[in-house]
């Protein structure tokens, strides 16, 4: 585990980079604790990247009919927005402790700015990505310039916020087994296939995907 701090005279964040896999109900613990002092003025925000074992998660607004086989792993409801997703090795996963009085208490505006951040990242990486206003999450269009004959889901969104603080977040595609996204509907979405760096060609090392989310991210909240 590593940890950063960033920090202007204004506010702060502390980053901590988990490359082991990290126990989803135990993520979700050390999470609600942080959004508590975060809320009581005791710590800083936090930018948490992260791998969970394969599980399915959905969320307060899931359909449970987007199950399309039964689930052969474990599935676990969760307080985040968002429905059902995927969490899985390969798959990295972004937590965001953000005190939004200290940015903009505006959702909308804060969901935008984590979307501009894995579409900016993912271009570094030569894949062109764009959000939707009707389909959530993050949807890649084409690598090295090279139109997709569909656009497919590489990234998933999922936010709560408790008294203007954030928590939950971001997950982005690397290298997971994409069989999972199969036997769901992914956020309640049909008709589109999920894929990731390594299906689009794209070899890299999650040290160097962190590296660049993080500077995003940074620069992005001015940290």
């Amino acid at each position: 585990m590593l940890k950063t701090n960033y920090k202007n005279i204004e506010k702060s964040i502390e980053t901590i980079i988990s490359n082991e896999i990290i126990d989803y109900e135990t993520a979700i613990n050390f999470m609600e604790k942080r959004v508590n002092s975060v809320i009581n003025n005791e710590n800083s925000d936090l930018l948490w990247l992260l791998f969970h074992p394969s599980i399915y998660t959905y969320g307060s607004t899931s359909n449970k009919n987007d199950f399309l086989k039964t689930p052969e792993i474990p599935v676990i409801k969760t307080n985040r927005g968002g429905q059902i997703t995927y969490h899985g090795p390969g798959q990295r996963v972004a937590y965001f402790i953000i005190n939004l009085k200290h940015q903009r208490k505006d959702i909308k505006y804060f969901i935008s700015k984590i979307e501009d951040i894995a579409i900016e990242t993912l271009l570094e990486f030569d894949v062109n990505c764009k959000s939707n206003s009707d389909r959530i999450g993050i949807w890649a269009t084409a690598i090295n310039n090279i139109k997709l004959k569909k656009e497919k889901k590489i990234g998933s969104i999922g936010i709560r916020i408790r008294k203007w603080v954030s928590y939950h977040g971001l997950s982005i595609n690397i290298n997971p087994d994409l069989d999972f996204f199969k036997k769901i509907n992914p956020c309640g979405i049909k008709d589109y296939e999920a894929t990731s760096l390594k299906e689009l060609g794209v070899d890299i090392k999650v040290s160097e995907f962190d590296k660049v989310f993080i500077k995003k991210f940074v620069q992005k909240f001015k940290y």
